[in-house]
């Protein structure tokens, strides 16, 4: 899932990004509140972890913009308040959760999978290309009844294929969704995990579902292959 943490303690936004793309996220960070309003207006995100103290426009106003706007992101709403006022006005302003700081990152995880599964973007739970299926709720993928055992970052990048089936997907929207729209580094990196998920979820099985398309991108068949 690609999430967008708006949180202005630096470290504390550091820190969240680099744990959650540990746990297989793709995490993009704004420090206030502008520049998280134009991060979830311009991209797509799953989930939103939005301070509420924030510069230029608190997180109420993010929220209730956004909502406003029709976005249907889950918003999990962060605050170093504590109060039933607090919890109720967040709410109110069309977020679907609450966390009180200090708090636990293990329980932030949890909660931003459940949200994730519950807010579902009206998306299916288990995706099914022929024999290879793939759920995204359980973060699992098998062929043929037979389990797959993926990476995180390898079963983001198939999710993301999963999800746009039959379309040639570019390595940049690759690198933006599954890593984060400011990476810098080797865009071979998309080759790498590419190979290593047509390893497992193609060559054993004689299936040629993910195909690469020379100069354009790579493609999730839609018939599993």
């Amino acid at each position: 899932m690609r999430v967008l943490v708006v949180e202005d303690e630096r470290r504390l936004a550091v820190a969240l990004q680099r744990g959650l793309q540990s746990e297989g996220f793709s995490v993009d960070v704004a420090h206030d509140g502008p520049q998280g309003l134009w991060l979830a207006t311009e991209h797509d995100y799953d989930l939103i972890v939005l301070d509420i103290m924030l510069p230029g426009l608190n997180g109420y106003r993010v929220c209730a913009k956004l909502r406003a706007a029709g976005n249907e992101s889950g918003i999990l709403m962060l605050t170093a308040k504590d109060g039933e006022y607090d919890e109720a006005e967040a709410l109110d302003t069309g977020a679907d959760d609450f966390l009180s700081k200090p708090f636990s990152y293990l329980v932030l995880v949890a909660r931003l999978r459940a949200l994730g599964r519950r807010t579902g973007r009206r998306r299916p739970q288990v995706m099914r290309f022929g024999d290879l299926l793939i759920d995204p709720a359980r973060h699992s993928c098998s062929r043929g009844g037979t389990e797959i055992r993926l990476t995180a970052r390898e079963f983001a990048v198939l999710e993301y294929l999963a999800r746009r089936s039959g379309e040639v997907v570019s390595k940049r929207d690759i690198l933006e969704q599954v890593w984060d729209s400011a990476f810098d580094g080797d865009p071979n990196v998309v080759e790498v995990h590419v190979s290593a998920v047509r390893r497992k979820i193609d060559a054993p099985y004689g299936r040629t579902a993910l195909e690469t398309v020379r100069g354009a991108g790579y493609r999730l068949a839609a018939d599993g292959g």
